[in-house]
């Protein structure tokens, strides 16, 4: 540990635990740095050469831990024997690339976009997507396909016939996506000699495998943790399991939990100290649990710990989503200095944050007009490492389908490596082009998009011109929007994972805030709706200094009663 690093018991305990660990970390733990004093601890003990894996699930969570590690001189260059990689990218270095793929004829190449791929029987048939069917049987799932509106008279069978196809070339071709990759570990894993000689060598390799963010993972991704646990090599899991939203990459709470019961209770750690947040915002997102996760209170030890602000509840009338939130909510944050870039208003979807900002989004569907302008919007008001490569991407693909290198989403892995372009190659041209579609003071939609068609329209494939792949659209003008230091974000609470703000607003919809209280209260434990408090505890949780929440007027007093606790008052504002 360096001099200048004094960390809490709790940390003090993690660094030093040489076991399996089970880590309960609350937001703002501070438990990146903790991980980091853990790896120059280990990595201290000179006498084995062994390395330590680093896993999380997201590039940015991995790019933020290799910085901090690289910063404070723990990890020394080249990387070799350690590791520090997404758990995708562990499984396919490690399980895949060495051994290839049974029952395929080339080596194993990555599609992450895979499930994206079009499925349809002829031209002019409603275009479905491979996550649309059953991997193993290519039988369609009518579950997975609720927002296609999918119906055909003879039903799906000519679907799943090029779903079956699809499925066979990909396979002998050695396109995997992580769902296939998950599929070929659980078969090389079920072959007991095969698993303890794999077992042996990445116990060879590796004294120790930490996975960060582990409420990410999904079933299939514990069984994988248990079995590298069961081989021998010590496994350090650190999570907040009330943070598994938006069932991402299938993580799901239940499972996570039931998991850590099988650690020694002398491996289950916590970490309840709080970094980030306020007193009075750290008493409210501890309420924000249900009541079976609640734990421990978290504790405010971090710079902010003698703020005073309370929790701000604002009140709105009702059943749509008002643009006087926003505006509430930016005086609120005037009052403390901070700025409006950072004070994002936050909710369960991204219509619901645009609302409350008075910027409602239409749907693009495949509008490609529509669909460059969200691009440039999402290259502009992106914020962290992570969020910006994913904006640069997704206007990447947008502009290859507006050019016609590639037909649909779908594409634009297979494109962008048989063109060579996977080095980065094209990233220079698509920043400029983000930047140079910034709307202009007082700027019209339509001279908006002239620009843009002059900009993109210089390299076309096919005989279809700019003006008909980029037509005008009456909603144009609710996409764009002057990106200004005036200019609220707006974001959906999946983007801002990971992430902290000296102010946040969060939004919760008539819909959804009184099956948001019953979870809290306890009075129900539907799945639908444990979801909905999980993504109203992971935005709230966000908060540095100003938490404020918006409900509608007829739940105010409930929520307020909620939040009340250890002399903690919430105000509530009407708007």
């Amino acid at each position: 540990m360096t001099n200048a690093y004094a960390p809490t018991n709790e940390q003090k305990a993690i660094i030093l635990h040489d076991g399996h660990a089970f880590v309960r970390a609350c937001p703002g733990a501070g438990k990146t740095r903790t991980m980091v004093e853990r790896a120059r601890h280990v990595l201290s003990a000179t006498t084995d050469r062994r390395g330590v894996a680093f896993l999380s699930f997201t590039n940015a969570a991995v790019e933020e831990l290799e910085g901090r590690l690289r910063t404070f001189g723990v990890l020394l260059s080249p990387l070799f024997p350690s590791f520090i990689g997404t758990f995708d990218r562990f499984l396919w270095q490690f399980f895949i690339t060495p051994f290839g793929v049974d029952g395929c004829s080339h080596p194993p190449r990555l599609v992450p976009d895979k499930s994206e791929w079009e499925i349809k029987p002829f031209d002019t048939a409603q275009a479905l997507k491979l996550k649309h069917f059953d991997r193993s049987t290519g039988a369609f799932v009518p579950a997975k396909a609720l927002d296609t509106g999918f119906s055909s008279k003879a039903g799906p069978g000519a679907w799943e016939t090029v779903a079956r196809d699809t499925i066979a070339l990909a396979r002998d071709r050695g396109h995997l996506d992580f769902e296939d990759v998950r599929d070929c570990v659980a078969e090389r894993l079920a072959n007991a000699a095969f698993a303890a000689r794999l077992g042996a060598a990445l116990n060879g390799r590796f004294r120790e495998i930490v996975v960060d963010e582990a409420q990410d993972c999904n079933p299939a991704d514990l069984e994988i943790i248990d079995w590298l646990r069961k081989a021998g090599i010590k496994v350090k899991v650190v999570c907040d399991p009330n943070q598994a939203i938006y069932a991402f990459r299938g993580g799901l709470t239940d499972e996570l939990i039931k998991f850590e019961t099988t650690f020694n209770s002398d491996d289950r750690l916590p970490m309840s100290g709080n970094f980030r947040s306020s007193p009075s915002i750290c008493a409210a997102i501890s309420q924000l649990r249900p009541p079976a996760t609640r734990g421990v209170r978290d504790q405010a030890v971090g710079r902010f710990k003698t703020e005073t602000t309370s929790v701000q509840i604002l009140s709105y009338s009702g059943a749509a989503v008002p643009a006087t939130i926003g505006a509430r909510f930016q005086a609120l944050a005037a009052r403390l200095d901070i700025p409006p870039a950072q004070a994002p208003v936050l909710a369960a979807t991204w219509a619901s944050a645009g609302n409350a900002v008075g910027r409602a989004v239409p749907d693009a569907g495949n509008d490609k007009t529509l669909l460059l302008a969200e691009a440039v919007m999402g290259f502009h008001f992106a914020f962290a490492a992570g969020n910006r490569r994913e904006a640069l991407i997704r206007l990447h693909r947008v502009v290859l389908q507006i050019r016609g290198f590639i037909a649909n989403a779908g594409d634009y892995t297979n494109h962008v490596k048989a063109s060579g372009a996977d080095d980065g190659r094209w990233r220079p041209e698509i920043i400029a082009v983000g930047q140079a579609l910034r709307v202009c003071p007082g700027e019209s939609a339509d001279a908006w998009l002239k620009r843009a068609r002059d900009l993109i329209g210089t390299t076309l494939v096919g005989s279809s011109t700019i003006g008909q792949r980029l037509r005008s659209n009456g909603k144009l003008d609710s996409v764009l929007v002057e990106v200004s230091p005036t200019a609220l974000p707006a974001k959906a609470i999946h983007a801002v994972k990971g992430l902290e703000f000296p102010a946040v607003c969060v939004v919760l919809t008539a819909r959804t805030t009184g099956r948001i209280l019953d979870v809290l209260s306890g009075t129900s434990t539907d799945p639908g709706a444990v979801e909905e408090a999980r993504k109203i505890y992971v935005a709230a949780s966000r908060a540095e200094r100003l938490l404020a929440i918006a409900v509608p007027k007829s739940r105010a007093a409930a929520l307020k009663a909620h939040l009340d606790v250890d002399g903690h008052a919430a105000e509530i504002l009407a708007i």
